[in-house]
């Protein structure tokens, strides 16, 4: 086949530079919001949960964030690229590179790359969809940080020469759908059509998106009226999937999937889809090799329990679940052969490539000879490449609008 095109990464971050709130937050926040410190640290993990030690005299020295009682460190899995051997370590600002959080160096790493455009998940601090904020008890304080955030994303790391290859991805204030709906209509009129959400917002101590009283219906609503996509990373209900608590951590990294897969079945099995029908979701970092089991499976159950007039099976939809993919729901990959290999049970048009910079599974600086690995043993046409590596980001996020060529 010929060259691969220019790649839309739809899933990268962007470490969230030291000064970003202190430089945007009125000076009697500044011993409260978040800043940075630095400090010696010592990491555990054991059953798929993280835990740290600050000010140990024998640990290994780190930055880290301070925001009210929230103290947390940097690990240099956050900033993975570069680093050999790689370790679940501290690690600070002047040891990573200047490509996780500097536009300059980030815009010439893509170059180098052969990446077009991106589109970054917060990373460190917020987490992946500014759960940080939602956890602290000073929502007024967490709704101007939320506000900073984003005004940073739009105005800055997104503007200038990052316009039209960096493309903004905004948070919101998860306490409250109302505000979250306001958020979602503000970043729209600066120019950001996509938010990030989690994957399940029950395991956060939320409504699930079952809700019987709709808590989620505002921002649904407005993300349809935007044409906004809601964009849900692994790891953004804050809960990884593991086996047992001495369960080593290839155990729940191999499996990291199962959020996706089950956050799927809430959005079709829910009706959000039926009643929004302009809603799009997109997975992150989630594969997409599981998906045509699942649909399958849906489907069958769907079939089985269509004349139940009891209404006891809790599923009340008019078109089989299958039906709710194209349009609705989009996966990513960097990694997936066997996905691939079904595609036409997924359909071509809803899968995506990711490049995950700055994060231990990325494929930088070798994206584009993985991607073309990828294209090869998946025996995939010209076609097909271009809308996975390139045209499915466009049309899903509406990349014209920010200058991108088709």
């Amino acid at each position: 086949m010929a060259e691969i095109p220019r790649i839309i990464s739809v899933d990268d971050h962007v470490v969230e530079p030291p000064d970003l709130w202190t430089e945007r937050l009125p000076r009697k926040y500044h011993d409260r919001c978040p800043r940075v410190e630095r400090d010696k640290a010592k990491f555990h993990f054991e059953g798929g949960v993280f835990s740290y030690e600050k000010g140990v005299p024998d640990g290994t020295w780190g930055d880290w964030w301070l925001y009210d009682d929230l103290i947390y460190p940097f690990p240099k899995l956050s900033a993975a690229i570069g680093f050999e051997p790689l370790t679940n370590t501290p690690v600070t600002f002047d040891e990573i590179l200047p490509g996780c959080w500097k536009q300059k160096e980030r815009l010439q790493d893509m170059d180098a790359n052969h990446v077009d455009a991106s589109i970054c998940f917060p990373n460190v601090l917020p987490r992946f969809c500014g759960q940080a904020f939602y956890e602290r008890d000073d929502k007024d304080l967490a709704l101007l940080c939320v506000k900073a955030y984003n005004d940073w994303m739009i105005d800055e790391w997104c503007a200038g020469d990052g316009a039209g290859r960096l493309i903004p991805l905004t948070i919101i204030p998860l306490w409250d759908a109302n505000l979250a709906a306001e958020e979602i209509h503000r970043c729209a009129d600066k120019g950001s059509f996509s938010v990030a959400f989690s994957e399940n917002p029950y395991h956060l101590g939320l409504p699930s998106i079952h809700d019987p009283s709709g808590f989620w219906e505002p921002f649904f609503a407005a993300c349809e009226e935007t044409g906004t996509v809601v964009n849900m990373h692994i790891g953004s209900s804050s809960k990884m999937p593991t086996t047992s608590p001495d369960a080593p951590f290839a155990v729940s990294s191999t499996i990291t999937f199962s959020n996706a897969m089950g956050s799927m079945c809430d959005y079709i099995l829910s009706g959000v889809f039926v009643r929004y029908p302009g809603l799009r979701v997109a997975y992150s970092e989630g594969q997409v090799g599981w998906m045509p089991y699942v649909i399958e499976r849906m489907d069958k159950l769907w079939e089985e329990r269509i004349n139940d007039d009891n209404g006891d099976f809790g599923v009340n939809l008019p078109n089989p679940p299958s039906s709710y993919i194209a349009g609705h729901v989009w996966g990513c990959m960097f990694d997936d052969e066997v996905g691939l290999r079904n595609r036409d049970l997924i359909g071509m048009d809803q899968i995506t490539f990711e490049v995950d910079y700055p994060h231990a599974d990325s494929t930088f600086p070798h994206t584009k000879e993985v991607a073309t690995r990828i294209v090869t043993q998946a025996e995939l046409n010209e076609e097909e490449a271009y809308k996975l590596l390139r045209g499915n980001a466009i049309e899903l996020y509406g990349l014209e609008r920010y200058g991108i060529a088709a």
